[in-house]
């Protein structure tokens, strides 16, 4: 599906809020409420769109600690299983299947270094497909936005 001008504007407001009503984006962008809903629908329909989520703040839930996780494993062949078992963790939010030093670059976000050091010791290095890790713990996320690629 080639996207047009109103198509990207229609996202960039998605991306925004995805709540927005549908009327509120066509009064924004100068054209029918009916015309938002037919574009949308067909994004859908082309997987463009594949669902809408919202933003949670872990820090203020308690999760002070984000880090990401270098993961070497034992054989590539142990890709699917160490996924399958990967999936099961609360911790992880985000899993990257990556060329170059690590097979895999995970995201995990904890309440504190104490319970990110028992996550690694009690679930990622009990793995029997995990050779070896590296942790990085972030200090600080400044930009955290969608790309504005289309």
């Amino acid at each position: 599906m080639e996207l047009d001008e109103t198509d990207r504007k229609i996202l960039k407001k998605l991306l925004k809020d995805a709540r927005t009503p549908y009327e509120e984006i066509a009064r924004e962008l100068i054209i029918s409420g009916g015309t938002v809903h037919v574009r949308i629908n067909k994004m859908k329909e082309a997987g463009i769109i594949t669902g809408s989520k919202i933003k949670i703040d872990f820090s203020l839930l308690g999760y002070e600690v984000t880090s990401f996780i270098g993961v070497n494993l034992t054989s590539a062949k142990d890709y699917a299983r160490a996924l399958e078992k990967l999936k099961t963790f609360e911790e992880i939010t985000d899993i990257y299947y990556t060329t170059g030093q690590y097979s895999l670059f995970i995201k995990v976000v904890t309440k504190s270094t104490k319970e990110l050091h028992q996550f690694l010791l009690e679930k990622i290095q009990a793995l029997k497909e995990i050779q070896s890790t590296e942790t990085f713990i972030s200090l600080d996320n400044p930009i955290s936005r969608d790309p504005s690629v289309y």
